[in-house]
């Protein structure tokens, strides 16, 4: 997904599709490991070797948490929804090629499109929240998914936190990891101006437990961090507890 106050997907336009893999895996150090571990804890918390319908959402792009769930749990059923057509084509030729398409139901809109029903026994938010402007539209997501989860379902949630000017330091070896990656330091002060024009973490781990809190969703576990990144577990609460 993406950010733009009016429409959060219009900057995830072909360009950006298209470059997407090489660039979520510079910014993100970790990218694959953080997929492949919030498969693992999402099987931790559903059982093992145990049927799944998965609803993943901001799938467009790489379809990694697809590609990282399939690989572990042949019994998981997907359902992807992505606002950016260029987004969601580039998930489906990924798909394609790792023959996940047949497992995969592929949704071009946003989750209020889907059935209001608590049909998914499992979801992943990952890459979403800090593209979305302000507190309101986090919340809404997160009580869209909320709606569709199965009580007791987890959710996991990856993403930015921290407001970017008030950690320095990361801010530094963010900018240093695009310059070993190749990058100049024009791009890399374009890169760093960008991130702090373009987007708007939650302001801690605090905030992000809030958010899910307010969804009805309860503790969260972290389970992954890489400089700005952190990635969480939540279960829905039960009805009678929200």
């Amino acid at each position: 997904m993406a950010s733009s106050s009016t429409n959060p997907a219009a900057k995830f336009d072909t360009s950006r599709a298209s470059e997407y893999a090489r660039q979520s895996r510079i910014a993100l150090a970790g990218y694959d490991a953080c997929h492949d571990l919030a498969a693992c804890m999402l099987a931790a918390t559903l059982g093992p070797a145990r049927a799944a319908n998965v609803l993943v959402v901001g799938a467009g792009g790489t379809a990694q948490e697809i590609i990282a769930m399939a690989a572990l749990e042949p019994d998981w059923r997907f359902s992807a929804v992505d606002p950016s057509a260029p987004m969601l084509d580039a998930a489906t030729q990924q798909l394609q090629a790792n023959e996940l398409l047949h497992r995969t139901q592929l949704h071009l809109g946003h989750v209020d499109d889907l059935p209001a029903a608590p049909s998914f026994d499992a979801a992943t938010l990952i890459g979403v929240l800090h593209h979305l402007k302000g507190d309101e539209p986090k919340q809404h997501i997160l009580c869209s998914v909320q709606a569709r989860l199965k009580p007791g379902a987890p959710l996991i949630v990856a993403g930015n936190h921290y407001a970017y000017a008030s950690q320095p330091l990361l801010l530094q070896a963010w900018g240093q990891r695009w310059r070993q990656q190749g990058a100049s330091a024009e791009e890399v002060a374009a890169k760093l101006g960008k991130i702090l024009q373009g987007a708007d973490p939650p302001h801690s781990e605090a905030a992000v437990q809030a958010l899910l809190h307010k969804a009805g969703f309860g503790q969260a576990t972290r389970f992954f961090s890489s400089l700005f990144w952190g990635a969480w577990l939540a279960c829905r609460l039960p009805v009678s507890a929200n």
